[in-house]
């Protein structure tokens, strides 16, 4: 018989293991493994007496159960409402085809469309261009137009604009900023309304990199015959109009309710301001009167990053910073000279003390797969005494120049010049500095009207499109670039005409060199993109070549 004390003990024990058990199964997930309750003899011995009495234990028993979970719905774009945007630095103009500035390519992204754009991950897709295929040994490239895109002012956009804007952009009377990505176009045909068919001298494997150039952006053919000017009026067939600008005050973009991607944009309209000091765009930030910036300085992006209630979108830049040598001056004609500049700089020190350390020191080429090794680059290590040495061999010259430098783009650049400045003091070289309002400055740097300039230059998925247009011998920049070499042009003509990536990187390296020991440029570093918005702003995704096209994406929800 059970005592009372035993029919107590053996009543616990039962209930315990039933309220495991049914804890085990009330808790598992649904993909958890589930146990069956078995119900065995067992002798159990106590001090008083041995009796056989029924205990509940576990066997694992697996049985797949097939659960299928409620999934968290994802709040649907809310459509409308007004995006304030802040920036440091206004556009200098509205013809898509002639701006340099970083601060125009930000709006007029917006208002024009190339033939392809880049996706989330940086990958070549289409745009206006609906698909396109390669044949005659790719020297032909045929585009497939889409046939729902209008222009703003609502004529339909053709094959013909297409081959017009094309024929104004290697037309070198336009001065066009991306003609050099374009000159191995022979010929453009249009078959059809919706065809475009591209004959070129030699294969050209980084073309369609560049025809995701907001410089390669597509003009109405209707407009331009009648005399119309982009500079003084923006008609295009992106995802917004221009409907007014104060510049250097306020711009504002309007939703094109005719855009050719359905229900996008999701903003009714986006109002940009412009704010020199980027600490007042953080304070704006901060006390929502700004709900989405445009952030250059990274010691801002930094401080935006570690304040709550603020999202900041950090991505790597292609984009690079550099000191422009012009060779064409006298200070710098002789290679010795430049080369002692070169060896004298230490380029983590620039970036430390420009930049807070926010980057990576860079070699010419900014695309981490055709990036020459730092260690195989001439006097990408600091060394005072071969730069005193060099200035010897070139006979002891008194070394004076002026470094310009644009006051918002990008706000590192007087810092670069002045540690740049401090650093060349060591071997007897004096440098100034003179600051410039950008507008000021891209007229200056595009004329080449310098000893040397900092400048934050554009980088490219592909390298042709950031190395042809400069030290192409026929490059459109290769008078801002104020160096030639003839040995480089056939290079750079070959890795253009070759697809396979490992040769090509080779010939890329190999370029690299080339430049760093001629030292036309000092190359320092590339940083990040800020980007800081309230939480409410959602949808907006950043690219490592700045653009903010995927602001057609965003929406506010508030």
């Amino acid at each position: 018989m059970l005592t009372s004390r035993t029919k107590s003990a053996l009543a616990l024990s039962i209930s315990v293991l039933v309220m495991l058990s049914l804890l085990l199964s009330a808790c598992a997930t649904p993909t958890a493994e589930v146990k069956e309750v078995v119900v065995t003899k067992e002798v159990i011995v106590t001090q008083e007496v041995e009796v056989e009495v029924e205990k509940i234990v576990t066997e694992e028993v697996i049985k797949e159960v097939l659960v299928t979970p409620t999934a968290v719905p994802e709040k649907a774009p809310t459509p409308g409402g007004t995006l304030i945007v802040a920036r440091a630095g206004d556009m200098t103009g509205t013809d898509p085809h002639k701006q340099t500035a970083f601060t125009s390519f930000r709006v007029l992204e917006h208002i024009y469309d190339p033939l392809l754009t880049l996706d989330k991950d940086m990958n070549v897709i289409p745009n206006l261009a609906e698909s396109w295929e390669w044949s005659n040994e790719n020297k032909t490239l045929t585009m497939m137009l889409r046939q729902n895109v209008v222009f703003h002012n609502g004529d339909p956009m053709t094959s013909a604009d297409v081959k017009a804007s094309y024929e104004r952009i290697l037309n070198e009377e336009t001065g066009a900023a991306a003609r050099s990505f374009f000159t191995s176009i022979e010929s453009i045909e249009a078959p059809d309304d919706y065809t475009v068919v591209f004959n070129l001298t030699a294969p050209n494997a980084a073309i369609l990199a560049a025809m995701t150039n907001p410089n390669s952006a597509i003009l109405s053919k209707k407009l331009l015959d009648s005399g119309w000017d982009p500079a003084s009026e923006a008609i295009g067939t992106g995802a917004f109009k221009l409907a007014q600008w104060e510049p250097d005050n306020i711009l504002i973009l309007e939703k094109n309710p005719d855009f050719w991607i359905e229900g996008l944009p999701y903003l009714d309209s986006m109002e940009f301001r412009t704010l020199p000091d980027e600490a007042s765009i953080l304070a704006g930030l901060r006390a929502g009167t700004i709900d989405w910036a445009l952030i250059n300085n990274p010691r801002v992006g930094i401080v935006a990053a570690g304040s709550s209630g603020l999202v900041v979108d950090k991505a790597t830049a292609l984009a690079y910073h550099v000191l422009q040598l012009n060779a064409n001056r006298p200070v710098f004609s002789d290679v010795r000279v430049r080369q002692a500049i070169s060896c004298a700089i230490d380029r983590q020190q620039v970036l430390d003390t420009a930049s807070l350390g926010e980057g990576q020191v860079t070699a010419p080429a900014t695309p981490p797969f055709y990036q020459a090794p730092a260690d195989e680059l001439f006097c990408y290590t600091k060394d005072i005494e071969k730069a005193k040495a060099l200035l010897a061999e070139a006979g002891d010259p008194e070394v004076k120049f002026t470094i310009i430098a644009a006051t918002d783009e990008p706000p590192t650049a007087v810092a670069e010049a002045q540690n740049i400045q401090a650093q060349l003091a060591e071997i007897g070289v004096t440098v100034e500095i003179e600051t410039l309002e950008l507008g000021v400055y891209v007229d200056r740097w595009l004329k080449a009207d310098f000893d040397a300039a900092a400048a934050l230059n554009g980088g490219n998925p592909d390298p042709h499109n950031m190395f042809f247009r400069y030290w192409h011998s026929t490059g459109n920049l290769n008078s801002v670039a104020s160096y030639q070499d003839p040995a480089i042009d056939p290079l750079l003509e070959q890795a253009s005409s070759i697809t396979d990536p490992e040769e090509r990187k080779a010939i890329y390296i190999e370029v690299q060199k080339m430049l760093t020991e001629a030292v036309p440029w000092v190359w320092l570093y590339t940083g990040y993109e800020y980007r800081a918005m309230q939480p409410y702003v959602k949808g907006f995704t950043g690219l490592s070549n700045a653009s903010t096209i995927y602001l057609r994406e965003t929406w506010l929800d508030k």
